[in-house]
């Protein structure tokens, strides 16, 4: 019994030697790390930063032993050691963030941009048909920009983002994170800042925008299309995902950071879209006004994705709120186009009746529309009008067409001679209809509206004729000549019908010379409608004038002068009509 006893007191003793042999093997081992791990903090991060965090790891791995078993003599003083060390190590940590972000946070060169897009990144320049100095729209942007893949610039090298996001969880682990948030969103803030200002972003305010001359403010308008797309596209989406990579998984108000960091640059570019879309209305800003509904309607769901989240919640309001004004005051800008049209009191009075100036600017323009076609669909749904899009767009370019038309119809008593109103009348509702027939306004105003409107110009050509032409054609008329049934014997014997006759041919000369001297001045600048205009002039003109000669001519030509009386020849005055409506000038004619 007493061996029994004696035996389980030696095994326990050598239990005991053999935990505390242990526990001094584990806590000799903690010494020896301690020791070369902090080596490895005195020599700092910047050599070997893996190697730095690492050591920092170790060093919390010994804390936390020292913390569990604090019935060791020395683990109160080891803790302090280790924690001083670790202290300091959180400095040099903060110190090693600061001076990666510095160096990794440069801003980008607008070359390097330009060469993410895809190409080509501008559109040619469109060509120009207005008149008189009118203008429409100078450049619309690239269509390949909106469908073609953007290249996603390197913010910083992919090798450097893990290095980061482990110091970055240190220092919020360490308790920095206020440290870190500052660091982080001032260097990269920075960044997107001078990129922006070097691509050329500027703080304009609603004054400056409206104080601007339109051409240059056409220019920065076309500019800043460009920049949005950069800024979303490729800036903003590239800081979100960076922003993204280095505080994955830890601990810390990433969105925040990003939304503090973007935020400026966001609401610079913002801003001067609000200031156009604010700024006085007027025909020409339309085109830019959808150039800029159209790419902010494109990048909709990049901002809905890069500005997600509370803390960035003002920025995508901002951005979807831009997008619904645009749409808006494009909107009310066609109404005012076509009360402009209707309303137009421009004094130019185009003497010869050829296509007034306000007729090419007004099919220019609706040319034009024709270009936004797809955008301007969108925009309508925008405000759910319930009908189709494509009849909204019917419905808009006939509602200016006949703004024109009301506008061209009070232009056309500008003249005293009844018979330019209708020439002036023809040319100009034939420009419109030509200029329809060979756009993609055909299919939308549809063949009905070509067809009404061809009448219409028919109607004119026939009023013309019968305003420009009775007068010298009752002059010709047999009837009133000579009694019925009377020959030209009867005739020649009564001197009264002689001196008749021969008031007859000089009320002609001098009629027909009259309209040769003006209507040879007047334009028809179309070739065809000129040439069918003299011909049915001449088809009712010379059978009358080559009837009259040969029932009557030889009264006159065997009397004295008769070349005072028949001055012109069938074939002369066909010639001669072949001088109207070329727009010739005094001393011009070819006699």
């Amino acid at each position: 019994m007493v061996m029994q006893v004696r035996t389980h007191a030696i095994r326990m003793a050598h239990e005991n030697i053999d935990k505390t042999i242990k526990a001094a093997d584990a806590i000799l081992s903690q010494f020896d790390i301690a020791r070369r791990a902090e080596a490895t903090i005195l020599r700092g991060p910047h050599e070997d930063l893996e190697s730095y965090l690492e050591a920092v790891d170790l060093l919390k791995g010994i804390v936390r032993f020292f913390s569990s078993n604090k019935n060791f003599k020395s683990s109160e003083g080891v803790l302090n050691h280790v924690n001083n060390i670790l202290s300091k190590s959180a400095l040099k940590i903060e110190e090693e963030f600061k001076q990666l972000m510095s160096t990794y946070s440069k801003p980008i060169e607008p070359d390097r941009l330009f060469d993410c897009l895809p190409k080509p990144p501008r559109a040619p320049k469109a060509d120009h048909e207005a008149d008189g100095g009118h203008s429409t729209h100078s450049e619309h942007p690239s269509k390949g920009l909106e469908t073609g893949i953007c290249r996603t610039p390197t913010l910083i090298p992919p090798r450097i983002l893990p290095l980061l996001h482990d110091i970055a969880q240190q220092l919020v682990q360490a308790g920095n994170q206020q440290s870190c948030y500052r660091i982080y969103r001032d260097s990269r803030g920075s960044a997107l800042e001078v990129s922006l200002r070097k691509l050329g972003v500027e703080k304009l305010s609603k004054d400056d925008v409206q104080r601007m001359q339109w051409e240059a403010l056409e220019a920065k308008i076309g500019n800043w299309t460009q920049f949005m797309r950069i800024a979303v596209k490729l800036l903003l989406a590239g800081e979100r995902r960076i922003c993204d990579q280095v505080f994955d998984g830890i601990n810390f108000n990433k969105d925040q950071c990003f939304a503090e960091l973007a935020g400026s640059g966001v609401m610079t570019l913002l801003s001067f879209g609000d200031a156009v879309a604010k700024s006085k209305r007027s025909p020409e800003k339309l085109f830019v006004l959808l150039d800029m509904y159209e790419v902010m309607h494109e990048l909709q769901p990049e901002v809905e994705v890069i500005f997600e989240g509370r803390f960035c919640s003002e920025m995508r309001e901002a951005a979807l709120g831009l997008t619904r004004r645009l749409a808006q005051t494009a909107q009310e800008t066609f109404a005012d186009f076509e009360e402009a049209v209707e309303k137009d009191t421009s004094k130019t009075v185009v003497q010869d009746g050829t296509v007034h100036p306000l007729t090419s600017y007004v099919i220019n323009y609706v040319k034009f529309l024709f270009d936004y076609q797809s955008t301007l669909k969108i925009l309508f749904q925008e405000f759910e009008t319930g009908s189709e899009t494509e009849s909204q767009l019917a419905v808009v370019t006939m509602k200016i067409m006949q703004a024109l038309q009301n506008n061209l119809d009070g232009k056309s008593k500008q003249y005293k001679d009844p018979a330019l109103t209708y020439i002036f009348l023809m040319n100009n509702i034939h420009y419109m209809v030509r200029s329809v027939r060979r756009s993609e306004a055909k299919d939308i105003l549809g063949d009905d509206w070509i067809q009404r409107h061809r009448r219409v110009v028919q109607q004119n050509a026939n009023q013309y004729k019968r305003v420009a032409w009775a007068k010298i054609l009752q002059t010709l008329s047999v009837q009133g000549a000579g009694s019925t049934g009377s020959s030209p014997a009867d005739l020649s014997s009564s001197g009264v019908s002689r001196a008749m006759i021969k008031e007859r041919y000089k009320s002609f000369n001098m009629q027909f010379e009259e309209l040769h001297a003006k209507q040879s001045q007047w334009t028809i600048p179309d070739q065809e409608l000129r040439e069918s205009l003299r011909l049915a002039v001449a088809e009712v003109l010379l059978p009358a004038y080559r009837s009259f000669v040969k029932r009557f001519g030889n009264l006159v030509e065997h009397g004295k002068n008769p070349h005072k009386y028949i001055r012109y020849s069938p074939e002369h005055v066909d010639q001669l009509l072949g001088e109207f409506f070329d727009g010739q000038q005094f001393g011009e004619q070819k006699r």
